[in-house]
C-alpha cells in the first residue's frame, strides 16, 4: 500500500516524495530567489576542506545553521562521510536543530556504503544493505531522497545490470519510507546519458531518479561525454539538479561551462524542483565559492525565465 501511494504521488520533475509537511511562515520577507523556477540549496560537499581534517571549523550538526545564516540558504543537501553515523539518536539530534531553525533537509549523499554497480554478487549484495540505514536515516529527516553511485569494474552492459538489479532492490526498500533513490552522473560508465538513463528506465521504478551534475562527465582519461546534451538528456528524469561550479571570471560567470545555456535546459525540461549548489574550486574560499555560485543560479534562472518569456511573445 505504501508503495502504491507514493506511485501515486512521486513525479520525475523533483517533488519532493515525503508525507513531512514543513510549517511556512506566511509573513516571511520574499527573498531575491522566490520568483525563480526552482529552489536553491547547499550540498555539504562544498564545505569538504573545512569539514575534515586540520582545517576543520565546521562541524555536521552545525552545517545548517551555517548557511541559513551565511548565506540566506534554508534547504540543505548531506554528505554521509560527514556523519560519525547513521545512528538514530545523531540523527534525531540533527534534525531537532533543523526544525528549530526552520530548515529543509533534502536528501544525503551516500559515498562510504559501496558501489552498486559491482560484479561480485555478494559484495554488491552488501552495498545494496549499507544503503538501507541511510534510507532510514533519511527518513527521519524529513529529506526526499538519498543520492548514491553507480560504479563498477567490468563490461559496460554487465555494470549496467548489477546496477538495475541493485537500484531495484533498494528502490522497493526505499519506497517504503518514501525515499527517492537518485544516481549522480559520477564518473565512469554513469557519465555516459544514454547508458545511465537506460538503468534507470529499466529498473522500472518511480522513486529511482537521476541526479544530473553540471561538472562530473568524465567517463575516463580517454573519453567525455558532452555536458550540455547530458544535461538535456538526464533532465526527463531528474529529481534534482547539483549545480557544480568550479572557478569564476570578474563578472561572475563560471569559467568551465555555460550556467545560462545550462539554466534554459533545466527550465525547458519542465523541472521545478529544488538545484543544489555544489562548489569544488580553489581560487576562491567555500564561503566565498558557494556565494558567487547561488548569484549566478539566480541571474542563469531569471534569464532563462525571460527568454521564455520573448519566445512565448514572438
Amino acid at each position: 500500500m505504501k508503495s502504491a501511494a507514493l506511485a501515486a504521488a512521486a513525479i520525475s520533475t523533483g517533488k519532493v516524495v515525503n508525507a513531512k509537511e514543513h510549517f511556512v511562515n506566511p509573513f516571511q520577507e520574499m527573498s531575491e530567489e522566490d520568483d525563480l523556477f526552482f529552489k536553491i540549496s547547499i550540498a555539504e560537499w562544498s564545505f569538504n576542506p573545512i569539514l575534515r581534517g586540520s582545517n576543520k571549523r565546521l562541524d555536521n550538526l552545525d552545517f545548517p545553521a551555517y548557511c541559513k545564516d551565511n548565506f540566506g540558504v534554508t534547504i540543505v543537501e548531506y554528505v554521509d562521510q560527514f556523519f560519525p553515523s547513521a545512528d538514530k539518536e545523531y540523527i534525531k539530534e540533527l534534525l531537532n536543530r533543523t526544525e528549530d531553525i526552520g530548515v529543509k533537509n533534502n536528501l544525503i549523499m551516500i559515498d562510504t556504503a559501496g558501489s552498486l554497480g559491482l560484479l561480485d554478487e555478494e559484495k554488491r549484495k552488501a552495498a545494496v544493505e549499507k544503503h538501507y540505514q541511510w534510507v532510514e536515516a533519511a527518513e527521519i529527516l524529513g529529506c526526499q531522497a538519498i543520492r548514491v553511485n553507480a560504479r563498477g569494474s567490468g563490461s559496460d552492459l554487465d555494470v549496467a545490470y548489477a546496477t538495475t538489479k541493485s537500484l531495484i532492490t533498494l528502490s522497493r526498500f526505499a519506497a517504503d519510507y518514501g525515499i527517492n533513490v537518485i544516481v549522480e552522473n559520477h564518473g565512469g560508465y554513469s557519465s555516459r546519458a544514454p547508458w545511465l538513463t537506460s538503468v534507470i528506465r529499466n529498473t522500472g521504478m518511480i522513486n529511482c531518479g537521476i541526479l544530473p551534475d553540471f561538472g562530473n562527465f568524465v567517463v575516463s582519461r580517454e573519453e567525455s561525454y558532452d555536458l550540455y546534451q547530458g544535461v538535456r538528456q538526464f533532465m526527463p528524469l531528474a529529481k534534482g539538479v547539483s549545480a557544480k561550479s568550479h572557478d569564476f571570471d570578474e563578472e561572475g560567470n563560471e569559467t568551465t561551462k555555460d550556467y545560462y545555456r545550462l539554466l534554459k535546459i533545466v527550465k525547458d525540461s519542465g523541472f521545478r524542483g529544488i538545484i543544489g549548489i555544489e562548489y569544488e574550486g580553489r581560487n576562491l574560499s567555500p564561503d566565498d565559492g558557494v556565494k558567487a555560485t547561488k548569484a549566478l543560479l539566480i541571474k542563469a534562472g531569471k534569464a532563462a525565465m525571460v527568454k521564455e518569456d520573448e519566445e512565448e511573445e514572438s
